[in-house]
């Protein structure tokens, strides 16, 4: 059947709505800490690669953003999501000049309930860089961006907390992706991320714990050997392994040729069958996947050449470091106001003068003690147990 055409203007609540499109994004804010920091930490820690993503796919139709959906391998704070979409930003800057095709991130909201969730509590990380509450409303407002396509990762926060057990197994996929698809005749990209679960590993998790922890705005805790430095080097909350993050295009899929009813026709079983019909899909797809690029999930020759060659960025690509490279960074774009500048993390003394103007960096060194001026800044101005 034709996809159905969707109304030109958007209804009134979603109109309404349409501030959430500019609200805290900053691609400056984004640019610039690609530029500083991401991109040596992609370069000698992550290593990713975009597999299968040339030509980079255009919209089926043109004035509705197609959905990029992808799996979490679950268990580790979002690097993954970070990597992925500074290398989009920077591969579409690089191959056609344009951030059009940029697909900006539907994320659960637990993720920007409190600054603790934010990488190394820099505020509202997530938004400046392009993310938006993953809420209903959102959704279905976002289905009227022209600027961006979006992504999302449809098994919500289930797929993070699904443990190391169950990686690659992908969890029941949100209806709401498979029904504005319909609605609006848009295509659905999905793309695998592998190794993810290589950043956190033999992390598992309990529910009981999980619904305690959300109760303070952190949407699971990984029971693993390393929860122990997590006590005793708060800089762990946000540790990752070296794993080679590799994400690969899977096949376009186009929810209008798996049914013959229109969206109005169709009941919630109907999307339930249809979301499982993708999830069946996406499922065949990822082993393929997994097969072909996740034997070698570290790959310590190549970390250990890549920190060869980027020695002189030393330590800035080791995660201990992270923190006053990203405090560094809030401190002078946001807190300054500073645009258009170059940290100079090969400069001699860098990290400890970073230290020097950022006293609260120190804070992630000490042990159990260190979590306190960390809590009072990660949780200011939120209510403990209040839900998003």
């Amino acid at each position: 059947m034709p996809p159905p055409v969707a109304p030109a203007l958007p209804p009134p609540a979603l109109a309404a709505n349409q501030h959430i499109y500019r609200d805290i994004f900053r691609e400056e804010f984004t640019q610039t800490l690609d530029e500083n920091i991401l991109q040596l930490l992609d370069r000698v820690w992550f290593r990713s690669e975009l597999v299968g993503f040339e030509p980079f796919p255009q919209r089926n139709n043109p004035d509705r953003p197609l959905i990029f959906a992808s799996n979490h391998s679950g268990m580790a704070f979002p690097w993954d999501a970070i990597v992925s979409l500074s290398h989009l930003w920077r591969y579409l800057l690089r191959t056609q000049g344009s951030l059009r095709d940029l697909p900006r991130p539907l994320s659960a909201p637990l993720l920007s309930a409190t600054a603790l969730m934010n990488p190394y509590l820099v505020k509202d990380f997530w938004k400046k860089c392009g993310s938006v509450d993953a809420t209903t409303l959102n959704f279905e407002t976002m289905m009227y961006y022209q600027e961006h396509n979006l992504m999302l990762y449809p098994e919500g926060v289930p797929g993070i907390g699904k443990g190391f057990n169950h990686r690659y197994e992908l969890q029941r996929l949100a209806t709401s992706m498979v029904r504005l698809a319909l609605l609006h005749g848009t295509d659905i990209m999905p793309f695998y991320t592998i190794n993810a679960e290589y950043l956190n590993p033999y992390a598992y998790t309990v529910d009981w714990v999980n619904r305690l922890t959300r109760k303070i705005g952190i949407p699971f805790l990984p029971l693993t050997l390393l929860l122990l430095l997590v006590l005793v080097q708060p800089w762990a909350f946000y540790l990752a392994l070296p794993a080679k993050l590799t994400f690969v295009m899977g096949t376009r899929i186009r929810p209008s040729d798996l049914t013959d009813k229109s969206p109005d026709e169709l009941t919630r079983a109907d999307y339930l069958a249809l979301s499982e019909q993708i999830r069946l899909r996406m499922q065949a797809e990822m082993h393929a996947a997994v097969a072909a690029h996740g034997r070698h999930p570290y790959r310590w020759r190549e970390l250990w050449q890549r920190m060869k060659e980027n020695r002189r960025f030393f330590p800035f690509f080791l995660p201990f470091a992270w923190p006053a490279a990203f405090t560094e960074f809030e401190r002078r774009f946001v807190k300054n106001g500073e645009r258009n500048f170059k940290m100079r993390l090969d400069a001699p003394g860098a990290f400890w003068k970073m230290l020097w103007r950022n006293p609260i960096v120190l804070a992630y060194f000490i042990p159990l003690l260190g979590w306190i001026p960390l809590a009072i800044k990660g949780y200011k101005g939120n209510k403990l147990g209040q839900q998003p």
